[in-house]
């Protein structure tokens, strides 16, 4: 057998517990096993040697490693009528034995291709029975069905019987998700297939899975044709009826998708939506806790390509197994860190020399630290326990069936990122009102930039964030203009007639909106249309995105600036809601401007600061200009950076940022993000996978801005603040 191979190495969370509800049947009984594992079960593409069940193992339920080499588990022609099959759906019955089906069908004979599936029963996950149903052949009413696609199954304890559902078309008609119980040593079925679910409004519908949450079974399922994507019906019995009691689409994707699935985290009320986007070779991972509102999930990575499939927890005894029977020992090094003070998304390998760094959060005590260094269960880790991670690297040695390799692990404490979870394009606060820092970025980790949302978070020292709220979603009616690519906020705090409103610019659309609220937190407001759905005179480029506020401390006049390729301003009226179009004009400083423009005043002089490049690219950067007025003119100093990648450190792609004043003192500090260290750079979009930072912003003794070189380490926390405070610019 081969040693290990470290480049198979991946770092993620372990998490065990016992599996709750969800894609899987439940054994709550005393002395029933722990879950410590995933496995995944899914097809790898549309070719027919790739129409086949693969397997797959996980620690955490995010990050997956092939077994077989990412070879099939079973091979497709001794079971299939079309000697191909796809949309594996695996179950745990009550019984302690697995159910599989699969959709008995070769793409390469067409779409409306098939006519079956196959069910599958096992007691090891690796020895398994089969049997074909063809639905045509079994009953005549059916005999012109073309369409026999992704089965699901789920245990009926009403009817003591397996419920088997699927979609199913014929002709031109739509798919229709039909379901039937299966007999008692699930060879075939016992009843007539029947209607589950036909939508109301003749839409097809395919993909079904079913999970019991809250007391009700919630049915997810794609619906084909015109604005399809992942929706959701609700019943309180298994077989149904099923209805709609909310009209969304649940996909973090403006892509095409297919094949949900949703299952819930070991030993956790954080539940997972899965699904194939299918249109650009990827799967996507979202969470939510109330199966209603989901979330991107980031920290998501495959050593594979997969299609279609579904995950079930399983316990160690069981991965073990598997993993005997298919993985070399690469295949289980899935190395975990699982303490909560460790920064898991910024984690870096170094392959060849075989060393982990371990970044962790202000206030660690790294003189006895454990990480929780954790892999697969099969897997011996040593040494276990608190170590002295300040004396150098810690020898970790991960042992299987008799090969060991040794890891040579540091840790030091990273303020940067400040947050733990992918965010751009941040702005910030001071609040006179509250006496705390707020933090107002993008919501990032989807690819397209497709985010819908806006988080506030706090803080009282800049290195301590916690989220307060989602102030902002496009997928409510809160704004009825726009419903995706929430981009670049940004907001003002303003005392008027003695009380504080805050004004919150952002983008939606490529279009600015404008929202106020009384509190740095919300509930915000929105004005009800845009507030720039323009291009300038003379302006035929670019987007109109990247709004930033500046109140001037000289004359209270508040200022907006915005734009994609060319630089806009305007004054705003005085209620902070429209714009004096009269003193519009474009004050583009030079050809490096992009976008994210940020004004300050400081000592007299009106500080335009801007980002330069591709947001994806390793070298965006921010620079500066000076003006005596807030509507310029720009004058660019030769030597105007205000902060660039550093290579060496693995910091790239530093931009779009914010700055804050510490009240009352002449510091300053800047709020960028730069992408994600160290993963970034192997997605295909690395723009789209952001963290925010905070480092120090230094003057010159001439008034001209110092290059800041963006850090790991960033900045310490801030003493709290006494008196009052001065406002943010």
């Amino acid at each position: 057998m081969a040693p290990f191979i470290a480049g198979l190495l991946l770092v993620t969370v372990f998490s065990s517990g016992l599996q709750a509800a969800g894609n899987t049947f439940v054994n709550d009984e005393a002395g029933a096993a722990p879950y410590e594992a995933y496995l995944f079960a899914y097809f790898t593409g549309n070719a027919p040697e790739e129409e086949s069940i693969h397997f797959a193992l996980s620690p955490d339920g995010l990050n997956f490693r092939a077994l077989n080499n990412n070879k099939p588990i079973i091979a497709s022609d001794t079971i299939a009528n079309k000697q191909s099959v796809r949309d594996p759906h695996i179950l745990r019955g009550p019984d302690g034995l697995f159910y599989m089906v699969v959709t008995d069908m070769k793409s390469a004979n067409g779409w409306d291709s098939n006519n079956g599936m196959v069910l599958l029963r096992s007691a090891d996950l690796i020895n398994w029975n089969h049997a074909k149903v063809d639905i045509a052949a079994l009953y005549p009413q059916f005999s012109k069905v073309t369409r026999v696609w992704a089965p699901q199954t789920i245990w009926d304890s009403n009817e003591g019987k397996f419920m088997i559902y699927w979609s199913m078309r014929a002709g031109n008609d739509p798919d229709v998700i039909h379901y039937a119980y299966a007999n008692e040593d699930f060879t075939g079925l016992v009843s007539t297939p029947q209607v589950l679910f036909h939508h109301p409004e003749n839409k097809s519908c395919i993909d079904g899975d079913i999970v019991f949450h809250d007391g009700r079974y919630q049915m997810f399922f794609k619906t084909e044709g015109s604005g399809n994507g992942i929706m959701k019906v609700v019943s309180d019995k298994v077989n149904g009826p099923y209805a709609f009691e909310e009209r969304k689409y649940y996909q973090q994707t403006g892509n095409g998708v297919e094949g949900a699935c949703v299952f819930r985290l070991i030993n956790s009320d954080t539940w997972m939506l899965i699904y194939d986007v299918y249109t650009n070779g990827r799967y996507e991972f979202a969470s939510s806790k109330d199966l209603s509102n989901f979330r991107i999930q980031n920290g998501v990575s495959m050593n594979f390509h997969a299609r279609h499939g579904t995950v079930i927890p399983i316990t160690g005894a069981e991965a073990k197994s598997l993993g005997a029977k298919w993985a070399t020992p690469e295949d289980l090094l899935i190395l975990s860190a699982s303490s909560p003070a460790v920064k898991r998304l910024n984690m870096v390998f170094n392959h060849e020399k075989k060393t982990l760094f371990i970044p962790v959060a202000e206030g660690t005590n790294l003189k006895s630290f454990d990480p929780g260094i954790q892999a697969m269960p099969g897997v011996d880790v040593s040494p276990k326990g608190r170590k002295n991670f300040t004396k150098g690297p810690v020898t970790y040695t991960l042992s299987l069936n008799g090969t060991s390799v040794s890891y040579q692990v540091t840790a030091a404490v990273n303020n940067n990122p400040v947050v733990a979870n992918l965010y751009a394009d941040p702005d910030i606060l001071w609040s006179e009102k509250t006496g705390k820092y707020y933090l107002y970025p993008t919501s990032d980790g989807y690819v397209g930039w497709y985010g819908r949302y806006f988080d506030c978070l706090s803080s009282s020292d800049l290195v301590n964030w916690t989220k307060e709220t989602t102030i902002m979603d496009l997928t409510t009616d809160q704004v009825s203009w726009a419903s995706t690519y929430a981009w670049a906020p940004c907001i003002v705090e303003k005392k008027i007639d003695n009380d504080y409103k805050y004004f919150y610019y952002f983008t939606a659309r490529q279009r600015i909106g404008v929202a106020v609220a009384s509190d740095p937190t919300g509930p915000f407001v929105d004005l009800g249309k845009p507030l720039i759905d323009f291009k300038p005179e003379g302006i035929n480029r670019g987007q109109e995105i990247d709004p930033d506020v500046f109140i001037d401390p000289v004359s209270g006049k508040g200022y907006l600036y915005w734009g994609n390729g060319y630089m806009a301003a305007a004054e705003l009226n005085d209620d902070m809601m429209s714009i004096n179009k009269n003193t519009m004009k474009v004050i583009t400083p030079d050809r490096t401007f992009r976008e994210g423009a940020y004004v300050i005043y400081r000592n007299g002089i009106y500080y335009f600061m801007w980002s330069e490049d591709d947001t994806g690219s390793p070298n965006y950067k921010v620079r500066y200009g000076t003006s005596t007025s807030p509507l310029g003119p720009i004058q660019v100093p030769e030597n105007n950076i205000v902060i660039a990648k550093d290579e060496a450190n693995g910091i790239l792609g530093t931009g779009h940022h914010s700055v804050v004043q510490r009240p009352g003192t002449d510091e300053w500090y800047i709020v960028y993000h730069r992408l994600n260290r160290p993963k970034a750079l192997n997605y295909r979009t690395p723009g789209n996978y952001r963290e925010v930072c905070i480092d120090r912003m230094v003057f010159n003794p001439d008034g001209s801005i110092k290059t800041t070189v963006p850090t790991l380490e960033g900045i310490k926390p801030l003493k709290p603040l006494k008196g009052k405070a001065a406002k943010k610019r």
